[in-house]
């Protein structure tokens, strides 16, 4: 994947693309996937990097939805319970079968919880990951060494998928380019082109060069998640507002907080949402939060008042409570929550998804979430489709396998989340041995992982590497600073840059960082 080559097509295309997709998030990459596997020519562009936004900074977990069930939201359910089961299949080498504990902390709540999670296994059906079980309460101190004990009376087991948001964005990225697709980081669409008040294209810029292009295409689809408004309103300046940001923020912590497998699911916080701990690349996630926000940043911020409701909700739940000293890392993503009308809670919004065909043709998909993007995909080239007058093609994602893929799960190592493209980094070793040294002795990466960003993922800057192909960013935020000048300079010499650069992504990069660490 050669973004040189990518512009490339760009520039020396003459045809009128099947579709342009406006987003490089989950929800945009899977819509240019399944266009480009029905054999749409397909061109997806990108503001910024893949999964700047919303779509890096998740709770890593493909799941049904426990909250959901208990909203009786059941087509919701059912769908995305589906939907985990074909990408644990379709990407084996990101997605795993992770075990979640409830702690009961009344008598009552094992039962209760249990025979919810009894209707979430049945639901699954013949994709269920296994099956939840009541545990005592030496059971669930076994598998949670450092649950809090006191008036625990027992747990409920139950499993769903976990995975890393950002990794698997690169793959489909990948895969879009396996099956002849164009998508372009750092490309930002400035406008729509119309013709007899139908869109017909857009003008979108190179970030890197500064040159424009006019852009040809058969139909549009807005896929720009928090920004979707933006977009509309290019379309029609009077057009109402489609989505309500939420803003989620996420605390990371190191391992002994939770040493164990099992990650913790609290089924009920003081706002009413469900509050995760998840081992992660060797640390644990928590969180979340949902904070209504005014504002869409690219790089939102969390507040205090978030961080504080995610270490004391957390601290009721371990026998060693957390405090903002333990952070290695805070991040904050805005979710695209579907414009409820005014007066509703944010948790209990739906998080269905929303398709719109506006007057002039503009598609626009809004609300959901990663683990049913293939769905969401699916729903909106069905409509594109339609509104552009392609050719009839079926969809054919619910069982592609993902770049990377191997049809199993990952061997154990350092390169397990690169599956198949696992080989290509030990080449790159085997060529070059100092490329097998690690950048930082906290954290896993290795300098080829850093030359393999650059030359076949499409990395151009320093956080593209560090924040998002690598999770040195959101794993500890210090130790990614202290990276910078190797990967800089490694990156340079890749990419033909010179001082200036280096000297801006440096400075760029520790003022990025700076927001990542708790102050």
């Amino acid at each position: 994947m050669d973004r040189v080559k990518m512009v490339a097509k760009v520039r020396d295309f003459s045809q009128v693309w099947d579709v342009v997709v406006i987003g490089g998030g989950a929800t945009g990459l899977g819509t240019a996937l399944d266009a480009a596997t029905r054999g749409y020519r397909t061109l997806l562009l990108e503001q910024h990097d893949f999964s700047k936004g919303t779509s890096s900074r998740s709770t890593k977990l493909i799941h049904g939805g426990v909250r959901y069930l208990k909203q009786g939201n059941i087509s919701l359910v059912l769908e995305a319970l589906h939907e985990r089961g074909l990408l644990m299949q379709n990407a084996s080498h990101l997605v795993r079968n992770q075990s979640f504990i409830v702690p009961a902390y009344s008598w009552w709540d094992g039962p209760f919880y249990g025979v919810g999670m009894k209707v979430y296994d049945l639901m699954a059906g013949k994709l269920g990951l296994g099956h939840s079980r009541l545990l005592s309460r030496e059971e669930t101190i076994e598998h949670i060494p450092t649950v809090e004990t006191r008036d625990l009376h027992g747990g409920v087991l139950y499993f769903d998928g976990q995975f890393d948001d950002s990794r698997l964005a690169i793959n489909l990225a990948q895969t879009i380019v396996d099956y002849g697709g164009v998508p372009i980081n750092y490309m930002k669409v400035l406008g729509l082109l119309k013709a007899r008040n139908l869109i017909e294209g857009v003008v979108a810029e190179d970030a890197e060069t500064g040159t424009t292009y006019e852009v040809r295409a058969r139909v549009v689809v807005n896929a720009t998640g928090v920004y979707a408004d933006k977009i509309v309103k290019m379309d029609d300046p009077a057009a109402e507002k489609l989505i309500v940001p939420s803003q989620g923020v996420h605390l990371v912590l190191d391992r002994e907080f939770l040493p164990g497998d099992s990650a913790i699911m609290v089924p009920h916080t003081d706002d009413g949402r469900v509050l995760f701990a998840v081992p992660w690349h060797g640390r644990v996630v928590v969180g979340t939060t949902d904070t209504i926000v005014s504002e869409v940043l690219l790089e939102p911020r969390a507040q205090d008042q978030e961080v504080d409701f995610i270490l004391n909700n957390a601290a009721r739940y371990l026998a060693k409570d957390p405090g903002p000293e333990n952070v290695l890392s805070v991040f904050a993503g805005l979710r695209p929550l579907a414009n409820p009308g005014g007066g509703v809670q944010t948790a209990q919004i739906s998080r269905d998804h929303h398709l719109m065909v506006s007057h002039s043709g503009l598609v626009t998909i809004t609300g959901g979430k990663w683990t049913t993007y293939r769905k969401m995909a699916e729903d909106t080239i069905n409509q594109a489709r339609l509104v552009g007058g392609l050719a009839e093609a079926e969809c054919c994602t619910a069982n592609l396998p993902i770049h990377g893929s191997q049809g199993k799960p990952p061997s154990e190592g350092s390169l397990e989340q690169y599956g198949a493209d696992g080989e290509a980094i030990n080449n790159l070793i085997a060529e070059t041995p100092e490329l097998g040294h690690r950048l930082h002795e906290r954290l896993p990466y290795l300098k080829a992982e850093v030359v393999h960003a650059v030359r076949r993922e499409m990395a151009r800057t320093v956080e593209d590497v560090l924040a998002r192909r690598m999770r040195a960013l959101f794993l500890d935020a210090v130790a990614s600073v202290e990276m910078v000048p190797e990967v800089i300079q490694m990156m340079a010499a890749e990419l033909g840059r010179g001082d200036a650069w280096q000297e801006s992504q440096l400075a760029d990069y520790r003022k990025l960082a700076s927001a990542y660490v708790l102050q």
